[in-house]
C-alpha cells in the first residue's frame, strides 16, 4: 500500500516522563491499535537526541479518511486520552503528502 496522507507530531512530556510516553506510543503498534492497522503504512516513534522528554511520531496512512476513521475508534481514543495527561504542552503537528521514501527496521 502507498501512503497518501501523513503527519509528524512533536510531543513534549512532563519532565522525566519521556520514556513512559515513548512506551505508551509504541503500544500503538500492538494488534488492534492504530499503528497495526492495514491502513497505517508508517508509524515511527523517535526520541529527541537533545531532550529526553520530547518525542516525535511520524505516521503515513493510505488516506486522510482512513486515518480519521481509525483514530475515531476506541483503541486509538484510549491511547490519546492517556497521552493527554502526560504532556507538558499541546502537541505540534505538521501534516504532509508523502512523495516517496524508505523505512527498514
Amino acid at each position: 500500500m502507498t501512503a497518501r496522507y501523513g503527519f509528524n507530531a512533536t510531543l513534549t512530556a512532563k519532565p522525566g516522563t519521556g520514556a513512559r510516553l515513548t512506551d505508551l506510543l509504541l503500544t500503538g503498534l500492538s494488534d488492534g491499535n492504530p499503528g497495526a492497522s492495514e491502513y497505517c503504512v508508517v508509524y515511527l516513534v523517535c526520541r529527541s537526541a537533545s531532550d529526553p522528554d520530547v518525542v516525535h511520531v511520524t505516521e503515513g496512512w493510505t488516506s486522510e479518511e482512513d486515518h480519521h476513521r481509525i483514530f475515531a475508534g476506541d483503541a486509538a481514543q484510549a491511547i490519546v486520552q492517556r497521552i493527554d495527561g502526560m504532556l507538558a504542552k499541546d502537541p505540534e503537528y505538521t501534516d504532509y503528502v508523502p512523495v516517496r521514501g524508505k523505512a527498514t527496521f
